[in-house]
């Protein structure tokens, strides 16, 4: 059977975060270090509703960026105001875990958010108690697969990494010493 290559971050991970963070954390054991569990991609499209092929053009541009197929989200009630019926198309979202996130989070820290317009750093505080980061992106074409060419519009993401950290400050440990670039407070 042929040995995939470990995943740049993944090493990284393993041979240096895992030990400062028991260090730093005093861990008596290794598996309450935590870990990157998976990373969520979101991309919300509200034009969907009156054009179909914007959702398709995000699902293929979401695709590209994942490495992985994206998957079309459809709205579970009925919103009136918004001429919004349930089950109609309203977005598109890919799950990513093992092999294809370590990847992603690579490309995402060290390739994607340096790209970005005026970037002083990444928000410290968009944790929601339990160790998870959610971060707002508002223009797709800072990933290096979209062709800036071929896109109709610019489109907004959401990416949320979810972690095994219990609190915020376990979970903000984790992503600075894997390199998330947090602004300075």
């Amino acid at each position: 059977m042929e040995q995939k290559a470990k995943p740049r971050l993944r090493s990284y991970y393993d041979e240096q975060v895992v030990p400062q963070l028991m260090e730093s954390f005093n861990y008596d054991n290794i598996m309450r270090v935590p870990r990157v569990v998976k990373t969520v991609l979101n991309m919300g499209v509200g034009e969907a509703i009156q054009n179909i092929k914007v959702l398709d053009a995000a699902a293929e541009e979401l695709t590209q960026i994942a490495g992985q197929k994206a998957m079309i989200n459809r709205a579970k009630r009925s919103i009136a105001s918004f001429k919004l019926r349930e089950g109609m198309p309203v977005g598109t979202s890919v799950t990513l875990r093992h092999e294809n996130m370590w990847y992603f989070l690579d490309k995402l820290m060290h390739i994607a958010l340096p790209r970005v317009r005026d970037f002083r750093g990444v928000s410290p505080k968009a944790f929601d108690g339990r160790g998870n980061y959610t971060l707002g992106i508002k223009e797709h074409i800072i990933f290096p697969e979209i062709e800036y060419d071929k896109i109709d519009k610019v489109k907004g993401m959401n990416i949320t990494i979810v972690t095994t950290a219990p609190t915020d400050e376990e979970g903000r440990a984790l992503l600075k010493l894997l390199g998330m670039p947090f602004k300075a407070n």
